[in-house]
């Protein structure tokens, strides 16, 4: 089985890079031919190996399947808790997440959609476009993962700002058919006055940022229609270890 992707050959790199160059983000609609947009959505939704990520003491935690479906009402209601409480006054989010290793021996592309999209993501052509539009010519690298947000699922501020990671960009691949603003799920950029930006989901819609920036994504509603889908990930100056 293989996987194939295609950027959209209308995209204008040097329209967008102007764009890109008044605030530091862009949103690329139609970034990827419909068709190629529409399969990776289905891959997302058909997946059964969703994991629950969850921060914790500096940790990160995949809790699976399994583990979910063995904790009983009370301790789950207690780790709701828990997380609610940490969120108050520090960083933490919950999501689903389907992880792709960094390193691309471990990828396998000929398998696994993600995997694939992720090399497709750190092609020549995809970093030679991202790099005319934003400027950062010295981008090398793409990593990835898959991310579903639940009613009740939300990430707080942050700025991507990791040592070691070099990190230049931020991206997330939107991959929600239909969305309401009301239904949370934003993308939100916080600025040092106190107003903030949003972007509401959108299919096939490529949003850019330079980093780094305090950002955040709402909690999702409890009343949403749908689950927020994306692909998320950063552009990456050094090949990982």
């Amino acid at each position: 089985m293989s996987f194939t992707f295609t950027l959209n050959p209308a995209l204008d790199a040097v329209a967008l890079s102007k764009a890109f160059s008044v605030g530091g983000h862009i949103s690329i609609p139609e970034f990827l031919e419909q068709d190629c947009a529409t399969k990776l959505h289905q891959s997302l939704v058909d997946r059964q190996d969703w994991a629950w990520a969850i921060n914790a003491g500096g940790h990160v935690y995949d809790l699976g399947r399994e583990a979910r479906e063995a904790m009983t009402v009370e301790q789950r209601v207690e780790l709701d808790n828990r997380i609610n409480l940490a969120a108050r006054d520090g960083f933490q989010f919950r999501f689903s997440s389907l992880r792709v290793p960094d390193p691309v021996s471990k990828r396998k592309p000929e398998q696994d959609v993600l995997h694939a999209f992720a090399e497709f993501m750190r092609s020549e052509p995809v970093l030679d476009f991202i790099r005319k539009v934003t400027g950062k010519s010295a981008i090398l690298f793409a990593d990835a993962q898959g991310t579903a947000y639940h009613p009740g699922d939300f990430l707080t501020g942050h700025d991507d700002d990791i040592e070691g990671k070099n990190r230049e960009l931020a991206y997330v691949m939107g991959l929600t058919p239909e969305w309401r603003v009301e239904w949370g799920g934003l993308l939100l950029f916080h600025r040092a006055d106190g107003k903030i930006s949003g972007l509401v989901p959108r299919f096939n819609c490529l949003n850019l940022f330079a980093l780094p920036v305090l950002h955040s994504v709402s909690q999702v509603t409890p009343f949403a229609g749908g689950v927020r889908y994306a692909i998320t990930g950063w552009m990456r100056t050094e090949f990982p270890a």
